[in-house]
């Protein structure tokens, strides 16, 4: 999957591609960054869609590859080194969305299937 990032891309749009390619993924934006293995803070929570030019730190445009195999940790660190921008990547559990803190050495694709079974 590649993802442009520009300023004038949305939060929104950005979110959408992710879930789309992993479904029972998602990726919610933050104002600061976390540390590998650590919650971000629910008060950082971007929760409205805002465009990128508004939340980051770094105005580089470009692509942005995402793979299945890529780890949860790289996409995260891959956005913030990048393009300045605060990610994290949840898992959906039954009706819950979980942070991947402690599984953030997984793929996507791993991370993906468990979210898929825990449907079943």
């Amino acid at each position: 999957m590649k993802i442009h990032i520009e300023d004038n891309s949305s939060t929104e749009l950005i979110k959408e591609k992710f879930s789309k390619a992993y479904p029972f993924l998602k990726l919610e934006f933050f104002s600061s960054g976390h540390k590998e293995k650590e919650n971000s803070k629910k008060e950082d929570l971007i929760t409205s869609d805002s465009l990128l030019k508004d939340i980051r730190s770094k105005h580089n445009e470009g692509d942005f590859i995402i793979t299945p195999q890529s780890k949860v940790s790289e996409v995260e660190q891959g956005f913030e080194s990048k393009f300045g921008i605060y990610v994290q990547v949840y898992r959906k559990s039954r009706n819950l969305w979980l942070e991947t803190t402690s599984t953030d050495r997984w793929t996507l694709i791993e991370q993906n299937k468990v979210g898929m079974d825990m449907e079943s």
